[in-house]
């Protein structure tokens, strides 16, 4: 015959056992009885904790090589029975059953068996949990106290010693955390046996933005995929100024596109040392960056590239922000006694001296650090590009694709190099230049030059100075990028170009070399390929043609 369980009864059974007899200890010394079975029930005991065996509720032990253990209809009629309802305490009383309030699940790792390279179809519905989300489901119906994640185990420590305050909506906030979590987990399954043919999306809400793109646009949030990327967004944190806006997280997004994708580039061109990387954008796009062994000169050339445009702008550093910096981010530029305004700085760290000297009225300015910005792209540059699918909203649904993953290699077979050989100076500045151009807005043309501050040869900057955005055709691409230059007061004799698709007629080499350009990155694969390597060789152009089915660089389209 069945013994009564008494007193109020906690079910743990998790997969993964750190920390949950600390949590469990925590439940006894609050009056608790544990209920478990398995690995969980040993790890209690081990721990000297007094534990009733599940077998207890079910009447025998796990069953089938332990596939069925937990799915049982006495374990959950103590979950599903409900408080206060009669004929259920009736009913549970007869059967000798306890009411579970509380239970402590996670669920085996589907999505670290799905990842492994030698992940087969048996493999993953061997890891597939049936009883732990079955347990959550039910947990959260009746309004149990449903815990699915180990950072929730002290809050519920303390929500109890606290007398269970707000109870309602405490539970209903764990509950929907289950929910949500048994949806992903059932999600994952779908996607590995469908194949392309269902996509389940995810996230939790990180902030709440004061509006969207436009101040009509509300309510505007950021939600989280909570990835282990050490770079996604949520992982920026504010040190000064009012929170991120919509606009400014897109731009930020943006911005990490156009870094990494620097820094990839330069990187696997030139690896003698960590490259000092300083990008500013406006409403999506580059209107400055630069690239140096030195962090002074990274700063100068960037705001060099565009004066009129920084202003208001988001700026994103891949070094240690001083005091100096930010005085040079200031004033570099500026009439004698004015300071530049900036919307915000995202940097790996900043002392306090330059935090309080960027600071604005109405705390305008953002500032943001993340210490894996620097030793993400130092220590793995390529492997520091966003490499996870994108989605974007379209009437009645999304579109997805891969990420935008490609570095141009100077050293790729595929690469025809048309006239003379560019110097590594003019290589430099194009890798550059084809970086920013392939994370703005199509259709763009993007102009670079080279700048020497010193007598030694590596003492270089690389630096944006015109990006001709968003154009529909290339020429104008090429044309307002030269304007945007000249407007900035370049000379753009001996500077290069990157285009970020083929040339469909001269007139867009023709356009830049007039202007003094010496050397384009762009893509071959037009109809007019042949008249336009024949015109830049004939104006002794240099000219680099990538495949435009492997370097087309489409962006925001």
């Amino acid at each position: 015959m069945r013994k009564r369980i008494e007193g109020k009864v906690a079910l743990l059974s998790v997969y993964n056992k750190r920390g949950i007899t600390d949590f469990a200890t925590e439940l006894v010394g609050l009056g608790w009885t544990l209920v478990s079975s398995g690995g969980t029930a040993k790890a209690l005991t081990e721990a000297g904790l007094p534990v009733t065996d599940v077998a207890e509720l079910v009447g025998g032990g796990a069953i089938l090589g332990h596939r069925v253990v937990t799915l049982s209809r006495e374990v959950h009629a103590g979950l599903l029975a409900r408080h206060g309802v009669p004929e259920d305490e009736k009913e549970m009383a007869e059967l000798l059953l306890p009411f579970i309030d509380l239970v402590c699940v996670d669920m085996y790792p589907l999505e670290d068996e799905i990842a492994r390279a030698e992940a087969t179809e048996e493999s993953v519905i061997e890891k597939t949990d049936i009883g732990g989300p079955t347990m959550l489901s039910a947990a959260a119906k009746a309004r149990r106290i449903v815990i699915c994640d180990p950072a929730d185990r002290t809050k519920v420590i303390a929500w109890l010693e606290d007398g269970e305050p707000d109870r309602e909506e405490f539970l209903r906030m764990l509950a929907a955390k289950a929910d949500y979590t048994v949806s992903l987990y059932r999600g994952l399954s779908a996607m590995f046996h469908g194949g392309d043919r269902y996509v389940v999306l995810g996230g939790t809400k990180k902030l709440e933005c004061k509006y969207g793109e436009n101040g009509y646009q509300k309510p505007a949030y950021l939600y989280s995929r909570n990835t282990d990327d050490p770079l996604a967004l949520d992982k920026f944190q504010l040190v000064a100024g009012t929170a991120p806006s919509y606009n400014n997280l897109c731009d930020l997004d943006r911005l990490l596109q156009t870094l990494t994708h620097i820094n990839a580039a330069m990187t696997l061109a030139d690896s003698r040392g960590t490259w000092k990387i300083a990008v500013v954008a406006k409403h999506g796009n580059a209107c400055g960056a630069a690239v140096s062994w030195r962090r002074k000169e990274s700063i100068k050339k960037m705001v060099e590239g565009d004066p009129l445009a920084i202003f208001g702008g988001l700026v994103i550093c891949n070094f240690h922000f001083e005091a100096e910096d930010a005085e040079l981010l200031l004033t570099h530029k500026m009439p004698k006694g004015k300071r530049r305004l900036l919307d915000g700085l995202i940097v790996p760290s900043i002392t306090e001296e330059a935090v309080e000297m960027l600071e604005r009225k109405g705390d305008k300015c953002r500032i943001l650090f993340n210490p894996t910005l620097l030793t993400s792209l130092t220590e793995k540059a390529v492997e520091s590009l966003d490499r996870r699918s994108r989605f974007r909203y379209v009437r009645g649904g999304f579109l997805v694709q891969p990420n935008y993953t490609f570095v141009p290699l100077l050293s790729d077979p595929r690469l025809e190099k048309v006239g003379r050989q560019a110097t590594s100076h003019q290589e430099m500045a194009m890798l550059l230049a084809k970086a920013v151009c392939d994370t703005s807005n199509s259709n763009t043309i993007t102009l670079a030059k080279i700048h020497h501050y010193g007598s030694r040869v590596d003492a270089v900057t690389y630096h944006l100075i015109g990006n001709g955005v968003g154009q529909q055709a290339r020429v104008h691409g090429a044309n307002l990028a030269i304007e945007r230059a000249r407007t900035a007061g370049h000379n753009l004799r001996g500077a290069v170009a990157a285009s970020d698709s083929f040339f469909p007629e001269t007139d867009g080499p023709e356009v830049l070399a007039k202007a003094g350009i010496r050397a384009i990155f762009g893509t071959s694969g037009s109809v007019r390929d042949k008249e336009v390597k024949a015109f830049c060789r004939k104006n002794r152009v240099k000219l680099y043609l990538i495949p435009d089915s492997v370097g087309r660089g489409f962006f925001g389209h």
